[in-house]
């Protein structure tokens, strides 16, 4: 398969940045989109040029480490896989591609494709954590868990911190990972203890980033790879304003 790709190059932070235009040719229908790419930077090095910068690691759409704005959606086009899961038969035989790092404030632009994603971090560093007690494991069954919550929790869980809910909302808001990780510790008996605190401490560093407000659009749950509900979004509120309320 043949494709004309745009990509997004820029230097660095400073760096204005702009599109360039590459051609690949012969490129495997089974591809994944991460191997074309890998294909074409052998041929950029092989020209002296720098190669194309972009985020992997897993490539099993587990780490959360691969995102990019693929022909104006987050992860490409497809529901349910991150970037390095897309397949290029997913695109016609000679069609432009256009790619993207995510595109939001609190994400700048390190290289290329590749932004920082640190606020994500910064944010669960503010609470996203529970506090136990050390020592031997305790038996599985020792703390009753209704599988409603349990499976609930596990879902919210598997939220993976890539970022296209960011990408993906007009107003690049983190509401969707935010309520994930809330959610993931506010349903089990284990998240109790810092249940208030968590919530207002997560909030507030999300807003310190820069992130902006949910308007509803649904848009972070349609591009999420894990098809994390919104619902939790409705979670968070509701936790937010029991710990304001005492």
């Amino acid at each position: 398969m043949n494709f004309t790709l745009k990509i997004w190059r820029q230097k660095n932070k400073s760096d204005k940045g702009k599109f360039v235009t590459y051609e690949v040719k012969n490129i495997p229908g089974d591809a994944s989109f991460l191997e074309m790419l890998d294909i074409l930077n052998v041929d950029i090095v092989k020209k002296g040029e720098d190669a194309i910068a972009f985020d992997h690691d897993c490539r099993e759409g587990i780490c959360g480490c691969c995102g990019l704005v693929i022909n104006g959606r987050a992860h490409g086009p497809g529901e349910g896989a991150t970037t390095c899961e897309l397949r290029v038969r997913k695109f016609s035989d000679g069609e432009t591609i256009v790619i993207e790092p995510w595109r939001a404030k609190p994400f700048p632009v390190l290289k290329d494709l590749v932004v920082d994603r640190m606020s994500f971090e910064r944010i669960m560093q503010a609470g996203g954590y529970v506090s136990t007690k050390t020592g031997g494991v305790p038996d599985g069954n020792a703390i009753q868990i209704s599988k409603v919550f349990a499976d609930e929790a596990m879902d919210a869980a598997a939220c993976i911190g890539c970022g296209a809910c960011v990408a993906a909302c007009p107003n690049s808001s983190a509401m969707l990972f935010v309520s994930a990780k809330v959610s993931q510790l506010a349903l089990l008996p284990q998240g109790q203890v810092e249940r208030k605190e968590r919530v207002q401490k997560m909030i507030t560093q999300m807003d310190e980033e820069g992130f902006g407000s949910c308007t509803n659009t649904y848009l972070c749950e349609a591009e999420c790879p894990k098809q994390i509900s919104v619902t939790h979004i409705a979670r968070l509120n509701r936790e937010f304003l029991m710990a304001k309320m005492g």
